[in-house]
């Protein structure tokens, strides 16, 4: 397994925090129709500064790691068989310029760049960075989550306390579900006390991450959605699983995703939405 030192998580944090001054925040601040594509869906986007801020990643990243898969939402959306060579892939990076993508175009600050290195299988380095704020997400197996603030400042995260369902806070993006998951899982969202959901992965995973939200459920299995995120939020003393019993692995693209603060409120999470 690749061991991502120090040194090397710091420059990643760099190109990251480039490739946001340079492709993202600009095009942020003078977003227009004219760099705004619709992929598979009308709410499917992708702009100009996910196409531009990729490509500067993917350049950095083969810089660092010559050897490896650069896998990128919008080149597997050209090319969708990068996403078949993941699982056998002994080193990749994982790319997602802007995540959030929806909420950049209309003009909502939620949203952020995601980066994850995974060896053998495994994710070894997590990087959330958050462009208008300046701050970064990071974890690496071992070494803790850690939140970077623009300054350099480090604060060591740690997920919420466990509660009683009832008192419970969670995202759900019921509208992703398929028409029979939605009707099985909108009564049941009751018997928890607030259900909510963001439409960017990068808030999503901060906020269940610091402790500001118990648990997310997740219907899209993307490795650029999760692969970082649910390193970030283990290593700040999480639990995660497939609802189905399956541990996590980044290569996963079916499934759905549960994220809680332990192994018995994930159990009770899971017992509620049955």
């Amino acid at each position: 397994m690749t061991i991502i030192s120090e040194a090397v998580l710091q420059s990643l944090m760099e190109d990251m925090r480039q490739a946001g001054e340079a492709e993202v925040l600009p095009r942020f601040l003078g977003v227009t129709a004219d760099g705004i594509r619709a992929k598979t869906a009308p709410d499917d986007i992708v702009t100009d500064a996910d196409l531009g801020a990729e490509r500067r990643l993917s350049a950095a990243l083969s810089t660092h790691f010559p050897e490896a898969l650069i896998v990128g939402e919008e080149a597997v959306s050209a090319d969708p068989t990068l996403l078949d060579r993941l699982a056998d892939a002994k080193l990749a990076a994982i790319i997602d310029p802007v995540d959030g993508t929806w909420n950049f175009a209309h003009g909502v600050p939620l949203f952020g760049m995601i980066v994850a290195v995974v060896s053998g299988g495994e994710t070894v380095a997590g990087l959330v960075h958050y462009p208008v704020t300046g701050d970064f997400l990071v974890a690496r197996p071992g070494e803790g989550a850690w939140h970077i603030a623009r300054d350099g400042a480090r604060t060591r995260l740690s997920v919420a306390a466990a509660v009683p369902v009832g008192e419970m806070s969670g995202f759900v993006p019921l509208h992703m579900f398929s028409p029979q998951e939605q009707a099985a899982f909108a009564p049941r969202l009751l018997r928890f006390g607030r259900t909510t959901t963001w439409r960017c992965s990068a808030f999503e995973y901060r906020m269940v991450a610091t402790g500001a939200m118990t648990f997310s459920l997740n219907a899209d299995m993307k490795p650029w959605d999760h692969a970082a995120g649910e390193l970030i939020h283990r290593e700040a003393g999480g639990y995660s699983g497939l609802l189905s019993g399956e541990p996590y692995r980044p290569a996963m693209t079916q499934g759905r995703l549960l994220l809680a603060p332990d192994a018995a409120s994930w159990e009770a999470i899971r017992e509620s939405l049955r």
